[in-house]
């Protein structure tokens, strides 16, 4: 055993050995946070039947409702065609499209965790000082994410059974192997760039551009058959018509596109030194613009802002034009009726749409800032931050150079999407911006979260995602399974005034200012006091 690591050394010299091992202590890294992804990609997909079952509890409601989607482009482009009326078939159109998108995310973290972000902080190289095979961290990430999305496709199966074993099946196998396409794609950013960052960066952007890919095809075609929608992978989980007419040679797509690029992954990472990258990160001196820790915090992260805000811009023009043909799909309908009211405020059904589109804004943006501002964490765990303090850099000042960035980021997201949801609306732009502005403060709490948990102690601040987590599912589940209110005000989203159908209430917005203001206080003070690198 390697004393420094922990981990055993496999017999043998061959490229795998240790691989085993290499896997055992992944699953045991994220033991916490891979249950965790399991639970809420799997419990996305297991709470829309019984609402949908609810909000149409006839076999013509759900028909009417289908045949709206159809002839609906803009909510064809946002959540995929419906290729069938039953409840199954309703459950695939309006969750399995994100059930996979979530997936995908789980998977480039995990492998890319497990690769380039060992490379990065140098434990890779203690661990390969150990019998361990040069293929091995690569295989070891990939099987990491297979268990965990055969866990999500498993779970999704065993849930919708009810509604047809084929259907829940085919959902399953989507959902996991547009995950694995993924986990695949991730390995390839992991051997090209020189940072975990920027090999997130990059899966993420192929994620986004296959989502975006999907949306244009599917926006052209009711039928999913347009030559955009099959170049993507997303595309292909629709085009599994779970729960109408499975297409059972589907999957097979996701198994070649799994081993063509593993193969070229694999290619790649024989073809490197440990450490080094194809896209190596361009060396420069400190002067200029970098010649300050919150100049320094801007050039790392600005990337990943301007990714964001496009996304966002993107997609509130999106939501803010298909707004009054949702409110006429919504038509008399009671029971979705009532969900915009909890999500969006019990005034008028457009008012409501708006709301709840800005809420869920705020609750995406709160990624962004968890994400963000988690960077001092990143930046310690490396060793690169002890470089930046032995110099006359406070850690106060580092570490307020990142938290300007993602809490004044999260401002920028904001305005962004509101100018979107305006633009494409069409109408009320003062009081549109105005509801997504204030979901800053509950957005800003979140990022205080981080920011105390970071403090406290850089084992404890991982434990930010479980809370945004969380947040998202109560924010954005709770009111379609009608949990009580009590619950949904424990998230922070849940006290605020819902514009802009209601009128602005001051208090909670300055009560959650004054929390996010106390938690990033305690957090600093936190960090002011322990030693960098423990807890």
């Amino acid at each position: 055993m390697n004393a420094a690591t922990g981990v055993t050394a496999g017999r043998g010299s061959g490229e795998y050995t240790g691989t085993g091992t290499l896997l055992r202590l992944a699953l045991r890294r994220d033991r916490v946070l891979l249950p965790v992804w399991v639970l809420a990609v799997g419990g996305m997909v297991l709470s829309i039947p019984g609402p949908v079952r609810d909000l149409y509890d006839t076999a013509a409601e759900r028909a009417e409702f289908a045949a709206s989607i159809t002839t609906n482009s803009s909510l064809r482009a946002m959540y995929g065609p419906a290729f069938s009326d039953s409840v199954g078939g309703l459950t695939v159109m309006r969750v399995g499209v994100f059930a996979a998108l979530f997936a995908a995310v789980m998977s480039l973290l995990v492998v890319i965790r497990h690769t380039r972000d060992e490379e990065e902080s140098g434990r890779q190289e203690l661990l390969s000082a150990a019998r361990v095979g040069r293929r091995a961290p690569l295989t070891a990430a990939l099987l990491a994410a297979a268990v965990a999305n055969t866990a999500i496709a498993l779970l999704i199966t065993a849930g919708l059974s009810g509604e047809g074993a084929a259907g829940a099946l085919a959902l399953g196998l989507g959902v996991g192997g547009t995950g694995m396409f993924f986990a695949a794609t991730a390995a390839i950013a992991a051997q090209l760039t020189g940072s975990g960052r920027l090999a997130k960066g990059l899966t993420a952007g192929a994620l986004g551009t296959a989502f975006v890919l999907r949306a244009a095809g599917d926006s052209g075609t009711a039928d999913g058959s347009s030559a955009l929608t099959w170049l993507s992978p997303l595309g292909w989980t629709e085009n599994l018509r779970a729960f109408a007419d499975e297409r059972w040679w589907v999957p097979a797509l996701f198994a070649a596109a799994v081993l063509v690029q593993g193969y070229v992954a694999y290619r790649l990472a024989a073809r490197r030194d440990l450490g080094m990258s194809f896209l190596p990160t361009r060396p420069g001196p400190a002067v200029g613009t970098l010649s300050t820790a919150g100049a320094l915090a801007w050039r790392l992260q600005r990337g990943s802002l301007f990714g964001w805000g496009g996304a966002f811009l993107a997609a509130g023009i999106v939501f803010g034009g298909i707004t009054t043909g949702a409110a006429d799909l919504v038509g008399n309908n009671e029971g979705t009726q009532e969900i915009l009211r909890r999500m969006g405020g019990a005034s008028g059904i457009t008012d409501a749409f708006l709301g709840t589109m800005a809420t869920v804004f705020g609750m995406v943006a709160a990624l962004f800032v968890v994400s963000s501002a988690l960077r001092p964490h990143g930046e310690e765990t490396s060793g690169r931050a002890e470089p930046v303090l032995a110099g006359a850099v406070g850690r106060v000042r580092w570490a307020g150079g990142h938290l300007v960035v993602a809490f004044g980021g999260a401002v920028v997201l904001m305005l962004l999407s509101g100018a979107g949801l305006a633009l494409g609306y069409g109408r009320d732009p003062g009081a549109v911006l105005g509801a997504a502005l204030v979901q800053v403060p509950a957005v800003w709490v979140l990022g205080g979260i981080v920011v105390l948990l970071t403090g406290v102690s850089p084992r404890a601040a991982p434990l930010a995602w479980g809370v945004a987590v969380a947040v998202l599912l109560v924010g954005w589940l709770g009111p379609a399974v009608d949990l009580p209110s009590w619950v949904l005000e424990l998230s922070p989203f849940g006290w605020l005034p819902r514009l802009p159908g209601e009128g602005m209430r001051w208090g909670p917005v300055l009560l959650q200012l004054a929390l996010a203001a106390g938690l990033i206080t305690g957090g600093l003070a936190g960090l002011r006091r322990r030693d960098i690198g423990t807890g």
